[in-house]
C-alpha cells in the first residue's frame, strides 16, 4: 500500500471524504477547466479568426498548444522526480493563467497564438504534476476512483463547453472565454494548496532523510527537453505540411509530412520507457496502448459530425449529439470501472475497452462505405466512449503501479506524451488522408479506415500490458 501524507485514516477513506475531499475537488476542477478551455476555443475560434484577420494562423492556434504541451510534460515530469510535484504544479498553473491572460487580451492573431502556446505549455505540465500528486498522497486502493473522477472531469466539459463558450462570446465577448477561466483556476489551486505544503520532495522522505541515505540527486534532463522540443516542432510541421507549396515540386507536402512523422517517432523514444515503440510487455505497452487508443478514438471522432452533416444532412447541433453520447458513455464507464476496482482486472478492462473502440470505428467505416443509416455510427460511438472510459483510467492506474518512486514523474510524463502525440499525429494524418481523395465518401472512408488500422494495433498490444507472470492482473 502506498504511503499518504494526509493522515493515518487516509487509506480507508473515499476520495470525497476527509482527508481527501478538498484536494479531490481542487484537482478535478483544474482538469475540468483545462478541458473546458480546450473545447471552448474550438467553438469561438472562427469568430476570433474573423475578428483578428487570422485565417493564416488558424491551424497553428490548435496545433501549437499540443506541441508545447509535450515540452511542459517532460519538464514537469523531471522536476517532479527531482523536487516533488508541489513547485511544478504551482508553475504549471501560473503558465496556464499567463497564457489565458495573453490570449484573452490579444488584439492580433499572432499575439493570441503566443498566448495559446504558453497555455499549452502550462496545460501539459499541469497534467503530469497532478498525476504525480495522486501518486504521492492517495493510496493505491483509491487510484481507480480518482482517475475515474479525472476522466469524468475531462469529459463533462464536452457537454457544456461549446454551448457555454458560444453564449459567452455572443453576450459578452470571445475575450471572456479566456479571461473568465482565470477567475476559476485560482480557487481550484487554493483548495489543493494546504495539501501541497505537506508533500515531501521524494515520496515518504524529507530532505534530511535523503541526505542521510546519500541518495544521488536526479539531474535536470536537458537532453529530454531537447528531444521534447524536437518532437513538438515535428508535430507542428506535420500539421502545417499541407500549407507548403513548392513550385514545380508537388510532392513537397507529402515528403514533409513523412519526414515530420519520422522525426516525431525518433524524438519520442527518449521520452518514454525503453521498449515502448516495440510493445515490450509491462509498462512500455501500457504507454503505447494509451497513444494508440488516443489516436484511433480522436482521429475518428472529429470526422463523425462532419460525416453526418455532409452525407446525412444533419444540422450542426444535432450532429454534435454524437459526441455527447460518446462523452456520457465515457464518464459512465469510468465510474463503473472505478466502483468495480480489483474485481475487474486491469488487463481485462483494457482489452475490452480496446475492442469496443475498434468495433465503433469499424461501424463508422461501414456506415460510410455502405451508406448504412446514420444511427449505426451514432450508436457505435457510444460504445467507443464506453471503451475509452474503461481503459483510460486503468492505464493511468497501471502507470503509477508499475513505477518506482523516483520514476513517477518520468512515467506520468511519458503517458501524457503518448496520449498527446498519439492524438496530434492522428489528427494531422487523417487531415492529410481526407484531402487526398477526390470524393467526400472516399475521404471519410479513408479517415475511418486509417483509424481502424490504429485501433487494431491497440487491440493487439492490449494483452501485453501485463507480464506473463501477471496475466491475472
Amino acid at each position: 500500500m502506498r504511503e499518504t501524507t494526509l493522515s493515518a485514516t487516509g487509506p480507508h477513506a473515499g476520495i470525497l471524504q476527509r482527508p481527501y475531499l478538498w484536494v479531490t475537488i481542487g484537482a478535478c476542477a483544474l482538469v475540468f477547466l483545462a478541458a473546458f478551455e480546450s473545447l471552448a476555443v474550438t467553438t469561438i475560434m472562427p469568430v476570433v479568426s474573423r475578428e483578428l484577420n487570422g485565417a493564416g494562423l488558424y491551424a497553428l492556434a490548435f496545433a501549437g498548444p499540443l506541441a508545447t504541451g509535450v515540452i511542459g510534460m517532460v519538464a514537469a515530469g523531471n522536476w517532479s522526480d527531482r523536487r516533488g510535484p508541489t513547485l511544478p504544479l504551482y508553475a504549471s498553473v501560473a503558465l496556464f493563467v499567463v497564457g489565458l491572460l495573453i490570449a484573452g487580451t490579444a488584439v492580433s492573431m499572432p499575439l493570441l497564438v503566443a498566448g495559446r502556446l504558453v497555455q499549452g505549455l502550462g496545460g501539459g505540465a499541469l497534467t503530469v504534476a497532478l498525476y504525480v500528486l495522486v501518486a504521492r498522497i492517495y493510496p493505491a486502493l483509491l487510484h481507480p476512483k480518482i482517475f475515474a473522477a479525472f476522466s469524468a472531469a475531462w469529459v463533462i466539459p464536452s457537454l457544456v463547453g461549446p454551448f457555454a463558450a458560444g453564449i459567452v462570446a455572443q453576450v459578452f465577448s470571445w475575450h471572456w472565454v479566456f479571461l473568465g477561466v482565470v477567475g476559476l483556476v485560482i480557487p481550484a489551486l487554493v483548495m489543493i494548496a494546504p495539501v501541497l505544503r505537506g508533500v515531501p520532495p521524494v515520496k515518504g522522505q524529507g530532505a534530511k532523510e535523503r541526505t542521510n541515505a546519500q541518495q544521488p540527486p536526479i539531474p535536470v534532463a536537458f537532453d529530454r527537453l531537447a528531444w521534447a522540443t524536437l518532437a513538438a516542432l515535428a508535430v507542428l510541421g506535420l500539421n502545417l505540411s499541407r500549407e507548403v507549396h513548392v513550385p514545380g515540386f508537388g510532392a513537397a507536402p507529402a515528403l514533409l509530412a513523412v519526414a515530420a512523422v519520422v522525426i516525431a517517432l525518433v524524438s519520442v523514444r527518449p521520452l518514454v520507457p525503453l521498449g515502448t515503440l516495440t510493445a515490450r510487455r509491462g509498462l512500455p505497452s501500457v504507454i503505447l496502448v494509451r497513444g494508440l487508443a488516443s489516436a484511433a478514438f480522436f482521429g475518428a471522432e472529429v470526422y463523425l459530425p462532419y460525416l453526418l452533416i455532409e452525407q446525412y444532412d444533419f444540422s450542426p447541433t444535432f450532429a454534435g449529439l454524437t459526441l455527447t453520447g460518446g462523452a456520457l458513455a465515457w464518464a459512465g464507464a469510468s465510474a463503473v470501472q472505478g466502483r468495480l476496482g480489483a474485481r475487474l482486472p486491469h488487463r481485462r478492462a483494457i482489452r475490452i475497452g480496446a475492442f469496443m473502440v475498434l468495433g465503433a470505428v469499424v461501424l463508422a467505416l461501414a456506415t460510410t462505405a455502405l451508406h448504412w443509416p446514420a444511427a449505426v455510427a451514432i450508436m457505435g460511438w457510444i460504445f467507443a466512449g464506453g471503451g475509452m472510459g474503461l481503459l483510460y483510467p486503468r492505464l493511468s492506474v497501471m502507470t503509477l503501479a508499475l513505477s518506482a518512486k523516483e520514476d513517477e514523474g518520468f512515467n506520468s510524463s511519458a503517458m501524457s506524451i503518448s496520449d498527446s502525440l498519439g492524438g496530434a499525429l492522428a489528427l494531422a494524418t487523417t487531415g492529410i488522408v481526407f484531402a487526398v481523395f477526390t470524393t467526400t465518401k472516399e475521404s471519410f472512408a479513408g479517415v475511418f479506415g486509417l483509424a481502424a488500422v490504429v485501433a487494431v494495433a491497440a487491440v493487439g498490444v492490449a494483452p501485453r500490458v501485463t507480464s506473463k507472470d501477471q496475466l491475472g492482473a
